[in-house]
C-alpha cells in the first residue's frame, strides 16, 4: 500500500512539471504564474504529498526516539558471608534508597536477613533510581521489587520443579554407596536408600557381595538442570535369602514406608545410631578389655568412626545424663518408652540437655575418644527394665500401621509405584519413566 501510494504521488509530480514547461517562457506573467505556482506546489508536495509516500519510519523517527525509555544500568552478584544487604548494595545505592527498598519489600519479605550465597540483581535508571531489584529467596521463590505509579511494590515469583522418576538397579559388588556411584548418582541417594529400611537392616554390618536393590526416586530439576532427589516412591533390598520391599504412601493421617502387606517399616528403635561405621566389638558376656587389660563381660556395640560423626537417638525419648560418665566419659543417655534406655558412649561432643525431649534420627553428640577408649569410636548400650539387652538382636515392635479407612488409597499406591521396579535386578541399570508414575505432587 506505501508503495503505491508513493508512485501515484511521483506521478502527480511529473505532470505538474510537464504542465510548467508547455506554458510560455517568453512573457513575464507566465513567469510569475510559475513562480507562485512553483513555491505553492513546493509547500503542498512538502506539507501532505510527501509524508504521505514516505515510509512511516522516515519522519516517526525522533518521534520514536523521544519515547524510548532511557537506558538502564543492570548490576548482578552474591551475598557474601557475613554481609548484609545494606553493605551489598552501599557502593550503588544511598542509605535512603535502601531503607525504601527494605521497607517496600517488608510486608512479604525480610530483607534485613539476607542468606549468604544468595543471588541478587537491581537495574537503575542513568540518575542512579532504582527501578527493579530481585532476590533469590530459594530454588523456587524469587522476590522482585519494582517500581511503578505510586512507587516501589514487591512481590514473590514461585517456580515448580520438574519432575521426572529414575528407576536404578544393581547389584552390589563392595558396598551400597559405590554401586550406587558406579550408576553415576551421589552419596545423597544411598543414604536416602538406607534410611528406608534402617530399621531392619544395619547397612554396617549386613550387606554382603551379591545383595542387590532396586529404587525409583523422583529427580526434581530447574531448567531442564537436576536439582535434588525427591522422594522415594517403591525400593527393594535383597540381601541372601531375603527380600525387603517398601512402599511410599502419605495420606492425611499418616506419611512414611510401609511394607507391600500396609505394615510400617518405622519401629520404635533404629538398628544403628550411626549412618556408617564398621563395628569393631560386639555384644559378649566375656571380652577382652585393651585397657584395663582383663575379661569381662561387653554389653554394648563399639562403632568405630571418625571423629565428629554424628551420633543419633535411635528412638524418641527424654534425655536423663549429659555429661561426665565414669569409663564412658562424655555421655548421653535416653528413656524411651516400655522400659528401655540407651546409651552413647566416648562421646567428643553432646548436643542436648538432661531432660530435653529428643526424636528418633535427631543428632544428640559426636563419635570421639573420652574416657576409657583406645581410639575414636562410639560405645552403643540399650538396657530394658533395667537389664542389658543386645542392640542388635532385640526384636522391637513396629509403630502404627495404617488406619482402615487408608487402606483403599494404599493399594492404589501400591499398585502404582510396584509396577515402577523392575521384576529382577540381574545388573546396573538405570531408566527414566514420566513423572506420572508419583500419585502426588513433589514439594
Amino acid at each position: 500500500m506505501g508503495e503505491e501510494r508513493f508512485l501515484l504521488t511521483m506521478r502527480a509530480t511529473s505532470i505538474y512539471f510537464e504542465t510548467m514547461r508547455g506554458m510560455t517562457t517568453s512573457s513575464r506573467s507566465g513567469k510569475a504564474i510559475r513562480r507562485l505556482l512553483g513555491s505553492r506546489w513546493a509547500a503542498f508536495m512538502a506539507v501532505f504529498i510527501l509524508p504521505l509516500a514516505l515510509p512511516r519510519s522516515t519522519y516517526q523517527a525522533k518521534e520514536h526516539a523521544s519515547k524510548r525509555p532511557p537506558p538502564l544500568r543492570v548490576y548482578r552478584d552474591t551475598i557474601l558471608r557475613g554481609q548484609s544487604l545494606a553493605a551489598a548494595l552501599s557502593e550503588t545505592l544511598s542509605a535512603a534508597a535502601i531503607h525504601e527498598l527494605v521497607e517496600a519489600a517488608r510486608p512479604i519479605y525480610n530483607l534485613s536477613s539476607v542468606l549468604p550465597g544468595r543471588s541478587y540483581g537491581m537495574a537503575l535508571l542513568p540518575d542512579g533510581t532504582l527501578q527493579t531489584f530481585t532476590y533469590a529467596i530459594d530454588e523456587l521463590k524469587t522476590l522482585r521489587v519494582f517500581r511503578d505509579d505510586d512507587g516501589l511494590s514487591a512481590a514473590v515469583h514461585a517456580r515448580r520443579y520438574e519432575t521426572r522418576v529414575s528407576v536404578l538397579s544393581a547389584t552390589i559388588d563392595s558396598s551400597l554407596f559405590e554401586s550406587v556411584g558406579a550408576l553415576g548418582e551421589s552419596d545423597r541417594l544411598a543414604f536416602d536408600f538406607a534410611d528406608i529400611f534402617s530399621w531392619d537392616v544395619d547397612f554396617n554390618t549386613d550387606i554382603r557381595r551379591g545383595d542387590a536393590f532396586e529404587v525409583a526416586v523422583e529427580k526434581l530439576a530447574l531448567d531442564g538442570r537436576f536439582m535434588r532427589y525427591g522422594r522415594i516412591l517403591a525400593a527393594r533390598l535383597s540381601r541372601g535369602d531375603r527380600t525387603f520391599t517398601a512402599v511410599r504412601f502419605d495420606c492425611e493421617s499418616t506419611s512414611g514406608y510401609f511394607s507391600p502387606d500396609g505394615v510400617p517399616l518405622r519401629k520404635a528403635f533404629l538398628r544403628s545410631p550411626l549412618k556408617y561405621a564398621r563395628i569393631t566389638s560386639r555384644f559378649s558376656r566375656a571380652r577382652y578389655h585393651p585397657i584395663l587389660r582383663i575379661v569381662r563381660p561387653h554389653r554394648g556395640v563399639d562403632y568405630a568412626a571418625p571423629t565428629g560423626t554424628p551420633v543419633m537417638a535411635t528412638a524418641d525419648g527424654v534425655v536423663i545424663t549429659s555429661g561426665r560418665l565414669g569409663g564412658y566419659g562424655n555421655t548421653v543417655r535416653i528413656r524411651h518408652a516400655n522400659g528401655y534406655v540407651t546409651l552413647y558412649g566416648h562421646l567428643s561432643r553432646i548436643y542436648v540437655r538432661a531432660g530435653r525431649r529428643v526424636n528418633q534420627g535427631q543428632t544428640v553428640g559426636a563419635v570421639g575418644r573420652t574416657g576409657m577408649a583406645t581410639g575414636p569410636h562410639l560405645d552403643y548400650r540399650m538396657t530394658r527394665n533395667g537389664v542389658f539387652v543386645d542392640p542388635l538382636t532385640t526384636q522391637i515392635p513396629p509403630a502404627a500401621p495404617i488406619p482402615p479407612h487408608e487402606h483403599e488409597a494404599f493399594e492404589t499406591a501400591r499398585a502404582r509405584h510396584m509396577a515402577l521396579l523392575p521384576v529382577k535386578c540381574s545388573s546396573a541399570t538405570s531408566a527414566i519413566v514420566d513423572a506420572s508414575a508419583s500419585n502426588e505432587k513433589a514439594p
